[in-house]
């Protein structure tokens, strides 16, 4: 059964949140804010923590900041209320492993706690791993992404693709393994401020699959799930 620590102020949530958890089949720990985290994460040893933003004492991403400093890699989800693109990206970048903004409904976090721990289980199952958003670059096989150039390359040959197309891409990597619906990139990608339609997703697929020759007859790189969404089904780890 997997542990599960979850963090916030708000005892209001946490009463609602716990036991339904807990019926998805988790082990529930609590805390109040920050410093119980730090103290509860060296004793309890979660399988995943799942912070807010906002506490007292000891905010999340501070939370996270020392969690990382101490070289404990727990997967972490931030709880947000800010859904800015800035605010998405400042979580990854600071080593957290998802995000989800309030107000949420609870079966979406109990699906991104799933998916989580099941990528972390496809790299190893390590809860000591760094999560792939803290590393520069992404490395499927022959294909290579750098988040900081914002270039892809295949076979050591840089690919020509839409900003669009290299969002779409590098947030498939990040989660490979995980069925992303149309919605969800349009929100990262995109951002809900675009009025655009989910057909927009489909277009930039269709510009990867053409720039990495994959056939999606038999992918190598991005599948789709007939009704759910797209997955980064090759093994992706960071590089430097």
């Amino acid at each position: 059964m997997p542990k599960l620590l979850i963090a916030d102020d708000e005892a209001d949530l946490l009463a609602e949140l716990q036991p339904l958890l807990e019926r998805a089949g988790f082990d529930v720990v609590t805390a109040g804010d920050g410093q119980q985290v730090l103290d509860l994460a060296a004793t309890a040893r979660p399988d995943l923590i799942i912070l807010d933003v906002l506490m007292p004492r000891l905010n999340g991403r501070e939370t996270l900041r020392r969690l990382r400093q101490r070289n404990d890699w727990t997967p972490v989800i931030l709880l947000t209320q800010v859904g800015t693109p800035a605010e998405r990206a400042m979580s990854l970048q600071e080593g957290a492993d998802d995000y989800l903004n309030k107000p949420f409904e609870p079966m979406e976090l109990i699906a991104r706690v799933q998916a989580v721990l099941r990528r972390t289980a496809a790299v190893g199952g390590a809860a000591q791993q760094q999560p792939l958003s803290s590393f520069r670059r992404l490395v499927s096989g022959a294909l290579s992404l750098d988040r900081h150039t914002r270039q892809a390359s295949l076979n050591a040959h840089p690919l020509t693709l839409t900003a669009r197309a290299l969002g779409v891409l590098e947030f498939l990597m990040l989660h490979a393994g995980e069925t992303v619906a149309r919605d969800r990139l349009l929100d990262e990608v995109w951002g809900w401020a675009n009025a655009v339609e989910t057909r927009a997703v489909d277009i930039r697929i269709v510009e990867l699959r053409k720039a990495l020759d994959d056939d999606p007859a038999h992918p190598r790189f991005v599948q789709t799930v007939i009704g759910e969404g797209y997955c980064f089904v090759g093994r992706v780890e960071g590089g430097a």
